[in-house]
């Protein structure tokens, strides 16, 4: 049997203080897997609904084989593993800040390590995804032509990890993920927070078909039902926003 609770791995990043651990509510409970940020909570696999939908209503868009798709933050693997379900993704490339993070897959000290490391369609790689997304791809930015780009790392449009990552969420930068994309890609985003109308009218300016989908799930330390928003946007065959 498991231990109640154990601390895996701790380590002092660029963005603060990181912990996993795992533990249990009870003794013939499963296992929470939780990673910290300085002392809060980052991600917990207690609520992995919003994040598993992130992949599946974004998929669930698109036509076609041999999709190309690229996820912005790795964290449990949940997102990554809910695309590599669907057969016909040829090639997902997941960026993450934390190298450290990817460590701990790559030595499967979480439970769907191998269920990625394993995948010859999935390529982890270290970099940082917000960087990446405002280069082209001949300067080290994300590739062109891609069929979806997914995106779990900030809390939400408002509530960030870093100030850094602000610009991301105005019209330039959400211009520029347009142009990653093939005509009828899919852009999406996760967020703990509540519909954020000024984001939804920026990426109506450069995407069609744009939702906030509110996703529901059980949380056992409230009587209301937990959600998250997950925005999708598709690109049109001419992005109507200017740079």
């Amino acid at each position: 049997m498991s231990l109640m609770f154990e601390e895996i791995a701790h380590h002092m990043t660029g963005i603060g203080e990181l912990v996993l651990r795992r533990r249990r509510l009870r003794a013939d409970s499963a296992d929470i897997w939780e990673i910290m940020l300085d002392g809060g909570y980052l991600m917990s696999s207690q609520f992995v609904v919003g994040e598993i939908a992130l992949a599946k209503l974004a998929l669930d868009r698109l036509d076609g084989a041999a999709m190309r798709i690229v996820i912005g933050g790795l964290g449990l693997g949940y997102t990554a593993a809910a695309a590599l379900n669907d057969k016909r993704v040829a090639r997902l490339d997941v960026i993450e800040l934390v190298p450290e993070v990817i460590d701990w897959h790559r030595h499967d000290l979480l439970p769907l390590g191998s269920d990625l490391t394993r995948d010859p369609r999935c390529r982890l790689v270290a970099g940082d995804f917000f960087a990446m997304a405002a280069k082209d791809h001949a300067d080290g930015g994300l590739s062109d032509g891609l069929d979806a780009i997914l995106v779990d790392i900030d809390h939400s449009t408002r509530h960030l990890i870093e100030a850094g990552s602000s610009s991301f969420y105005e019209l330039t930068a959400l211009t520029r993920m347009a142009q990653h994309l093939r005509p009828g890609g899919i852009f999406a985003l996760w967020s703990s927070g509540a519909e954020d109308p000024v984001f939804v009218a920026a990426m109506e300016r450069v995407f069609d078909e744009v939702l906030a989908e509110r996703v529901e799930f059980p949380n056992p330390y409230r009587d209301d039902p937990a959600f998250n928003i997950i925005y999708l946007g598709k690109r049109p065959d001419i992005s109507r926003a200017a740079p």
